[in-house]
């Protein structure tokens, strides 16, 4: 027998109504903000992810499932969902008319380690805005990511954010992060020491406890802010005040991905980050197209379900509500027109599609979680009136043949 691969994972029946629930989430949220779905190819051309995820990021140097296809070109399976959805836009002239709001439910793909809530595939909930460069940009953005994580029962969030600046206060911060991180030299991790000469600010994204230990005395992005980036930043937090969303400051927060300008964020339940994202100005002209400024954001559909049930947050599993179950073979053809009428009408409804006994379908019913079970035998199709039983009160009604829409209001 072939078993799945390691890192990779079923989604069963038992477990499908939960991944359902979470789209319904976000595409119900993002309908309320006016955001439209975009769809993705799995695999894309390398280049994209070289030149905008960044060749000192993690994704890029570890992590992405990198091919050579049969014309001899060098492809990829997606590792995140931004750089395509950008390019996309690009090719598809999509923001001919801004802000253009998109989202989108896909898998991606990353050699990584599994690790709590995360797979070598795995599928991510993400949002696109196109087209403006102030700071209500990101509060709307930030009120739909909050939105959907309230919708699906998490009414405990805590939102991390900073500003790791613009390319022009930036470089003054690299240079003095590059200096303090020569003095540690020896002391950080072997990645860091790659990351402090590609873009030292990556450093601070670390997960190595003596590292995050040692960043604690780095100099802070928040003191090399140029006056617009200041003002952008404290324009963004006076309106998440606006729209109620509380926050905290995190001046270590930069988040994994090179494309990031000026605002980023985390939206935690506890200490786990469950979404995160942020501005990203100039990932539009990187890629060939007019400058155009960003926000987005990521959330993993996995660990947000981990996350959820560990805190008692409980997923609808949508009930099939009437099973047909013959008590003679005279019956089973009523049966068939019967569920067909039933369906016709928006009830869920099966019938025994197996030869089962009257004992083995009622069996079958009640593990399939049907909530009613209606019975017709020779007596039924004589009389025209079908016995509907609640699986729950086991309390029966007689329901005429001709007037089965009474089954809906139940």
């Amino acid at each position: 027998m072939i078993n799945v691969p390691k890192g990779t994972k079923d989604m069963l029946p038992s477990e499908s109504y939960k991944w359902q629930a979470v789209e319904n989430a976000a595409k119900k949220i993002a309908a309320l903000y006016n955001a439209k779905q975009i769809r993705t190819p799995v695999f894309e051309h390398a280049e994209l992810f070289l030149r905008s995820v960044g060749d000192s990021t993690d994704i890029v140097t570890k992590e992405m499932y990198v091919f050579e296809d049969k014309g001899g070109r060098k492809m990829a399976l997606r590792p995140e969902g931004t750089a395509g959805v950008v390019r996309s836009v690009l090719e598809n002239n999509v923001i001919e008319t801004l802000p253009q709001k998109l989202f989108y439910i896909e898998g991606v793909y990353r050699y990584e380690q599994p690790q709590a809530g995360r797979y070598r595939e795995h599928h991510q909930f993400g949002a696109e805005f196109f087209g403006s460069g102030l700071p209500c940009f990101e509060v709307e953005l930030l009120g739909l990511a909050h939105d959907f994580l309230r919708e699906l029962g998490f009414n405990d969030l805590r939102l991390k954010i900073n500003s790791i600046g613009c390319n022009k206060c930036r470089a003054e911060y690299n240079a003095a992060l590059r200096a303090f991180l020569s003095g540690v030299n020896e002391k950080i991790c072997g990645d860091c020491k790659r990351r402090a000469e590609i873009n030292p600010l990556r450093t601070l994204d670390c997960k190595v406890p003596s590292c995050q230990e040692i960043y604690k005395n780095a100099p802070r992005i928040s003191d090399y802010l140029c006056d617009d980036c200041k003002a952008h930043h404290a324009a963004v937090l006076k309106g998440l005040d606006g729209i109620g969303i509380k926050y905290v400051q995190d001046k270590n927060l930069v988040r994994g991905l090179d494309y990031y300008t000026r605002t980023v964020f985390e939206l935690c339940d506890g200490d786990l980050a469950v979404l995160g994202g942020g501005r990203y100005d100039n990932l539009c002209e990187q890629l060939g197209g007019k400058p155009t400024p960003c926000v987005g954001f990521g959330c993993g559909i996995e660990r947000l379900i981990s996350a959820a049930e560990a805190h008692g947050v409980a997923f609808d599993n949508p009930v099939p509500k009437v099973f047909v179950a013959a008590q003679a073979d005279c019956a089973r053809d009523t049966c068939v027109s019967t569920v067909k009428a039933l369906r016709d009408m928006g009830v869920a409804a099966e019938c025994d599609l197996m030869g089962k006994s009257l004992k083995a379908q009622f069996k079958y019913a009640d593990r399939q979680g049907f909530a009613y079970v209606m019975t017709i035998g020779e007596s039924e199709l004589n009389s025209g009136v079908y016995p509907l039983k609640n699986m729950s009160s086991g309390q029966v009604i007689n329901v005429k043949a001709d007037n089965l829409s009474v089954i809906k209001d139940l």
